[in-house]
């Protein structure tokens, strides 16, 4: 039987509303009302209706959060942001995979606007023309963490991509390798966009030439890894180092040049993006770009606090510091 706020008004005596108010926390209610109204909603196990309540303030204290792979060590690591600073200020999350498809990303959001949340925050790949009319059509404000759009219309908390891409390629040249090898990703993101760019200028200052033959794309697995590996150890100019696009993908390559007797980082260099914790757990441990992921998803969702609360914003499209942390995939100088 489902009990409602009729059931415990009866059995307590008193008025729906005085339920009402014991239940939002409202101050005004006599202590000896307040302990018998909260006495009977424990017998009866009365459970507040989130979504009644929320269409009378307009509010339902609750958040969607639309990620690409909750499996993900990098997004995992995002979700937990999000998690922290929504519970910080009180909020609930519906959490939800769109495995980077573009027709799920856009029935979600439509899914989370159904649901009544306060607002959205959004990770994905490539922001299309219709991702952005959806998020400026939206009724609840929109978030994104980890993914740009290239308008600049929709507040978003990201790195500066192009430069970390381009500090791991020159700290590789600087090495010695004349030309660093790039495994790079498939989509045609934004962000991949600009970890290709960083990888390019950093070529030019060097002046040394751009080889389309050393980029290989891969779909950030650890399997793509291994295969990119492959595809350019058959290539007759070898590389001696290579920056990866993730982690994830950074062991693959390195499994697979031990798979072949290379040595990490004597025979090859190797450098990651992300940080993730897989950096430290391969033999050798990973260097690798430092993005803070917990940091993107814990500013992405305070940022979305401002706007729900209509809070002051001063800077709609935020960038996070990054960082190089060097380990044992590459050699010192």
């Amino acid at each position: 039987m489902n009990i409602t706020i009729y059931d415990v008004a009866r059995e307590a005596n008193v008025s729906m509303a005085t339920v009402s108010r014991v239940v939002n926390g409202n101050p005004n209610v006599k202590p000896a009302t307040r302990k018998k109204v909260l006495n009977t909603i424990e017998r009866l196990g009365y459970r507040p209706n989130a979504v009644a309540r929320g269409l009378a303030s307009k509010k339902t204290t609750t958040v969607g959060a639309i990620i690409p792979d909750i499996s993900s060590i990098f997004f995992a690591e995002l979700a937990r942001g999000i998690e922290d600073i929504a519970t910080m200020y009180n909020y609930n999350i519906i959490l939800s995979n769109s495995d980077q498809n573009k027709e799920k990303e856009l029935h979600l959001i439509n899914t989370m606007l159904e649901k009544q949340v306060d607002g959205i925050v959004f990770m994905g790949g490539k922001i299309t023309d219709e991702h952005v009319q959806q998020f400026q059509t939206s009724p609840v404000p929109v978030a994104l963490a980890a993914t740009i759009d290239e308008s600049q219309k929709t507040p978003s908390v990201n790195i500066d991509y192009e430069q970390a891409a381009y500090e791991a390629t020159a700290l590789l040249l600087e090495h010695g390798n004349e030309h660093p090898a790039f495994v790079s990703a498939q989509e045609e993101t934004e962000i991949n966009n600009q970890k290709f760019n960083g990888y390019q200028r950093a070529l030019k200052e060097k002046n040394v030439s751009f080889k389309e033959d050393l980029v290989i794309k891969g779909d950030y697995t650890y399997d793509s890894g291994i295969e990119a590996l492959d595809q350019l150890m058959s290539r007759d100019q070898k590389p001696t180092s290579i920056f990866v696009a993730s982690d994830e993908m950074a062991l693959g390559v390195i499994h697979g040049a031990q798979d072949r007797g290379l040595k990490v980082p004597e025979d090859l260099e190797v450098f990651g993006f992300d940080n993730t914790r897989l950096a430290t757990m391969v033999r050798p441990t990973l260097s690798t770009i430092v993005q803070p992921m917990y940091d993107i998803g814990a500013v992405a969702m305070r940022l979305l606090t401002k706007y729900m609360n209509k809070e002051e914003v001063t800077e709609q499209n935020i960038i996070l510091p990054h960082r190089i942390i060097e380990r044992n995939s590459t050699k010192s100088q």
